[in-house]
């Protein structure tokens, strides 16, 4: 049951992350460019995704600028995340759950301060990215699960 929790919550983060990029990429591309997700003014995850806290969490572009190889856009490191969490997911033992829960963390900590700023700072909701603030925090949910039974075995 969990297997198949995680690979369908694998798979959506990862479409998730996959259709940010599109949204990202089409609105470089072209300024007028509204991905379907955009709903409104204050409903619009182009607005988000092309922005600098689309990149880097915000945090890259001030200290090493926008050019650095280090901004990429949170949605490729969502792919890689979730991959990592798919492929990771069908180990047993200690090390890939303290590894899966660690990432897992991290994901919760990012989507906390994205959260943050997507209501405090861009005044916005972004479908696309509160869906994948509930995947991260499921597979956190689930890896905190598996990781106290693995604690349990030794």
């Amino acid at each position: 049951m969990a297997a198949a929790l995680r690979a369908v919550l694998c798979v959506a983060g990862a479409a998730l992350s996959v259709y940010a990029l599109h949204v990202e990429h089409h609105a470089a591309k072209d300024p007028s460019y509204r991905a379907a997700c955009d709903l409104g003014p204050s409903v619009s995850c182009t607005r988000v995704f092309s922005s600098r806290w689309g990149r880097g969490l915000g945090l890259v572009e001030p200290v090493l600028g926008r050019e650095s190889v280090l901004n990429v856009p949170n949605s490729a490191v969502g792919v890689i995340f979730y991959l990592l969490q798919g492929l990771l997911g069908t180990r047993r033992g200690r090390l890939a759950a303290v590894t899966l829960l660690g990432t897992s963390v991290a994901s919760a900590l990012a989507s906390l301060w994205l959260a943050g700023v997507l209501l405090f700072g861009l005044r916005d909701l972004c479908l696309v990215c509160v869906s994948t603030y509930g995947v991260n925090l499921a597979l956190l949910g689930l890896n905190l699960r598996r990781w106290k039974v693995e604690r349990k075995r030794h």
